[in-house]
């Protein structure tokens, strides 16, 4: 990075208890307040030994419903959308980890192509609809105008209108069509997307995760927080609802996320003991969750 960048970089946040995400050290008020943040209701991490134990259980659950998609031809589609750092990926990859690759694969399309700028907007992921038996995992997905593109200006404000309008009509065909189709939002506080950029910042491991947008989204929050409730606004519906996943404790988001498609899903040897109960204090579809202070 270049000595003009860091200096840029170093002012994103600032005003934020000291923020800097250069300094290797986070502010000690930020780090205290990272795990409440946006009204988040537990004060301690999911233990270690629970989360395995239950992930377990959730994971036989999903052999079962993808065994059972391959027998029946049911396609099932899961966005996932969700502020930067919010933990997309993460879900992602403990739903598929012990599920067969032929008929289970995740999805993350880069920026669009020169063609498929040309395209129909819906083209590119209309291309990624699984077949018979299939399951299918966006990381981002068509929502990317409701959000990136918005608010960083690579939409505008007709396409954005466009969008909001035909997005309900799009999913509305695919759910006809017969796709079991799953929108969720994982939220998380400011506090806690600034604790999650400075980890990748200075992780050697994790750098790579941190892009350009990442950092141009740091002094973005309430710009993204008006677009959320746009987009949640016009394409909520009954045929195709959000579920908005507080995820400032990615273990109890990895464990809900799955639920919630099992618990709507009927399968062959269901077991709904396994599956457990939601946790409504940070699962919710409607106002109150649409509304969060995030």
């Amino acid at each position: 990075m270049a000595k003009g960048d860091k200096a840029k970089d170093r002012q994103r946040g600032k005003g934020i208890d000291g923020f800097d995400l250069e300094n290797p050290k986070l502010p000690k008020s930020i780090e205290d307040r990272a795990f409440g943040s946006g009204g988040y209701p537990y004060e301690k991490k999911l233990k270690r030994d629970g989360f395995d134990s239950a992930l377990r259980l959730l994971q036989i659950e999903l052999v079962k419903l993808q065994y059972h998609a391959g027998r029946s031809g049911d396609r099932i589609v899961v966005l996932f959308e969700g502020r930067d750092s919010a933990g997309k990926g993460s879900c992602i990859g403990r739903f598929r980890e012990h599920l067969n690759p032929r008929s289970a694969r995740g999805v993350a399309l880069t920026k669009p192509t020169e063609t498929e700028r040309g395209q129909w907007y819906f083209q590119r992921y209309a291309a990624q609809m699984p077949t018979a038996g299939e399951i299918v995992l966006f990381d981002r997905s068509w929502y990317n105008r409701a959000g990136v593109e918005r608010v960083m200006g690579f939409a505008t404000p007709d396409q954005v209108a466009d969008f909001l309008r035909e997005a309900p009509e799009f999913e509305g065909m695919l759910v006809r069509d017969g796709i079991h189709l799953f929108k969720i939002y994982l939220e998380i506080g400011r506090e806690m997307q600034l604790m999650r950029f400075h980890e990748r910042r200075h992780d050697p491991l994790k750098q790579w995760k941190i892009t350009d947008m990442d950092l141009a989204a740091i002094d973005r929050w309430d710009e993204y927080t008006h677009a959320k409730e746009e987009m949640f606004r016009f394409t909520h519906t009954a045929v195709a609802p959000w579920h908005v996943v507080l995820a400032n404790d990615q273990r109890r988001a990895r464990l809900e996320s799955i639920r919630l498609v099992l618990k709507a899903m009927d399968y062959d040897g269901k077991d709904e003991a396994a599956i457990g109960e939601t946790d409504t204090l940070i699962v919710g579809s409607g106002h109150d969750f649409f509304q969060r202070p995030g």
